[in-house]
């Protein structure tokens, strides 16, 4: 493999001490991460192990090592053999829904046991827990039970969110990657589209295509959507059978070295009403002028409201769920989100989807690329068919 699509240990290792000084600034003596299948960023971050089947956590003390914890012989063989981390063990708790009892032994530890071991460096009085909107409830029990009376326990996702939203050059090149194949991918969907086939099939057309040049999986379960299904945000590949005069939906995004690059377009076969081609064509306008705009320096509230105040223009208040652009990396959603609602401005290698979404109860269009904000301007990520695009 080509050495600049890798990350060394030393930057995982760096990852740990960068959040260990967050920590410091948040008077957190221990941090909780934890990850399954389908939310895996901020373990994989950490470590690079990311889990199938079971769970898995990580511990970051204030000082010293990280742990690793996930369930089972199986996974724990599976982080040995990936995850950038010395201390992996066995937590009962940490396995699937329908796990077997075990005939090959391991070693199985609790957190009252690992709680035990850290406190006989320092107390641990403030536990903070990243994404603690996932963790299991009995996982979470386990974490209460060995921490005692005396700790209290805090939201800590942005804890790390602020060592993961400016990306390192190692992230930035395997986030071009996962963008160039993502592109590269929808110029065959589209090639793909014509009426009579049906959306998995053009699902099919781009997965093929992905996974010829390396993709290791999807961003998010990708879909394309055609005719009366366009107006919904999230959805899934059907059996509907593409027609003549209407609109398909592509929303898809491939997956590189645990990085997330994602494309959405809108093609269009025959003829279609004239409100659905002004809410593309405004959509389109939307994601090339919040591209002009982002810059270091700039606020996102500001982007925000331009966004807003173009949709209240052609007659689209209110039919958006969310502000022009939102972080990416290792989940195709990374944060931070770009609105009003704070005080945040743009800054060097932060990476952004622009994604713009209209809808109302018949017609909805997304079109979304990935940026990279640069010292001096902006890097698009994908840029292909940033039109409306006629088949």
């Amino acid at each position: 493999m080509d050495a600049r699509f890798s990350i060394p240990r030393s930057e995982y290792d760096q990852r740990v001490k960068c959040v260990q000084q967050e920590m410091q600034k948040d008077g957190i003596d221990l941090l909780v991460t934890h990850a399954c299948e389908c939310e895996s960023a901020n373990v994989r971050y950490l470590t690079n192990f990311w889990a199938v089947f079971d769970f898995v956590g990580v511990l970051v003390p204030r000082e010293g090592k990280p742990i690793l914890l996930t369930g089972g012989p199986e996974s724990y063989d599976f982080a040995r053999e990936f995850a950038q981390i010395d201390d992996i063990r066995v937590h009962p708790l940490y396995v699937e829904t329908s796990a077997p009892e075990f005939d090959k032994p391991a070693d199985a530890f609790d957190f009252t046991m690992i709680l035990d071991e850290i406190r006989q460096r320092f107390p641990v009085k403030k536990i903070g827990i990243a994404n603690p909107n996932i963790i299991p409830g009995k996982i979470m029990e386990d974490i209460k039970k060995g921490a005692g009376n005396e700790a209290r326990f805090v939201d800590a996702q942005e804890t790390i969110m602020r060592c993961r939203w400016n990306k390192s050059e190692n992230e930035i090149a395997l986030l071009r990657e996962a963008y160039r194949i993502t592109e590269e991918g929808v110029k065959q969907a589209v090639e793909f589209i014509r009426p009579g086939v049906r959306e998995w099939e053009v699902e099919a057309a781009w997965r093929g295509e992905v996974y010829k040049l390396g993709a290791e999986g999807t961003s998010y379960s990708v879909w394309v959507t055609s005719g009366p299904s366009t107006f919904q945000s999230l959805c899934k590949s059907t059996d509907r059978v593409i027609e003549r005069d209407s609109m398909v939906q592509l929303s898809l995004g491939a997956k590189y070295q645990g990085y997330c690059g994602n494309m959405c377009r809108g093609i269009v076969l025959g003829k279609i009403p004239d409100r659905q081609l002004h809410m593309m064509q405004v959509c389109m306008e939307s994601l090339n002028d919040t591209a002009a705009m982002m810059r270091p320096g700039v606020a996102f509230a500001e982007v925000y409201d331009k966004f807003t105040a173009k949709l209240k223009k052609n007659g689209f208040e209110g039919l958006n769920l969310y502000g022009p652009a939102h972080g990416t990396g290792l989940q195709e959603v990374d944060g931070p989100w770009v609105d009003n609602r704070g005080s945040m401005v743009f800054t060097p290698n932060m990476v952004f989807n622009i994604d713009i979404w209209v809808a109302d109860s018949e017609f909805g269009i997304r079109y979304e690329d990935g940026v990279l904000v640069t010292r001096t301007g902006l890097e698009q990520l994908s840029t292909w068919g940033r039109e409306i695009l006629y088949r």
